[in-house]
């Protein structure tokens, strides 16, 4: 995939699903963040054979400037937060405080709606997949892995299509592999990757949630 774009989330999904056949038929739990990392996280449970969950992570945007993160929240509590920028952009406590708030309110929304009544599943002593269509930061992703650690799996993968080697370096030292299927060292955007990089809906990550339960339970 060197130099080139991948079609759409589905297919490098099944490309990283190549990547991660050694877990195939293993006791491999994977987990999606939202909401671009549904449909890659469903190629790869297919390919791998594995039950598909959500895990529920929120960027962390400055005021004003919401595209650009100052850090991440995840579901269990676990939140990291880019210091250096905070003090660079003389962000107070109470502005911190605020946006973390606001997203942990719409984690939580979006935990029911995408949930249901779906129980979480159980992350002890599972090899979890966490997997995500690209990584820029990685703060997410960060926050994500942090959160899990605290259910002790018995390991953490990390799996995505795209990041910059620096991001993959810094989530190394975290968790037990990180796999990417391709890594620029100039990252202009993870959508620059993709032919199709359209919006993922709400809809479309419960449908494939809801998919995922049903063919396992025909398997």
């Amino acid at each position: 995939m060197r130099g080139l774009a991948f079609r759409d989330r589905r297919q490098a999904g099944r490309l990283l699903a190549e990547e991660l056949h050694a877990y195939a038929g293993r006791d491999a739990l994977v987990l999606g963040l939202p909401r671009g990392g549904v449909p890659v996280a469903y190629e790869v449970a297919r390919g791998l054979g594995a039950p598909l969950d959500v895990y529920m992570v929120r960027k962390l945007g400055v005021p004003g400037h919401e595209e650009l993160a100052f850090g991440a929240i995840a579901r269990g509590g676990t939140h990291v937060i880019d210091q250096a920028l905070v003090s660079r952009l003389e962000l107070s406590l109470e502005e911190l405080q605020a946006v973390e708030r606001k997203e942990r309110r719409e984690l939580e929304r979006r935990e029911r709606l995408y949930r249901a009544d779906r129980p979480a599943l159980a992350l002890a002593d599972r090899t979890i997949v966490l997997v995500d269509d690209g990584l820029a930061t990685g703060s997410s992703m960060l926050a994500g892995a942090l959160d899990v650690a605290k259910q002790r799996p018995r390991r953490t993968i990390i799996a995505v299509p795209v990041a910059p080697p620096s991001t993959c370096a810094a989530l190394r030292r975290v968790v037990s592999e990180v796999v990417c299927l391709t890594a620029p060292r100039q990252l202009r955007s993870v959508g620059s990757w993709y032919r199709d990089f359209a919006q993922v809906r709400d809809e479309e990550v419960r449908y494939l949630l809801e998919s995922a339960d049903a063919w396992r339970a025909d398997a």
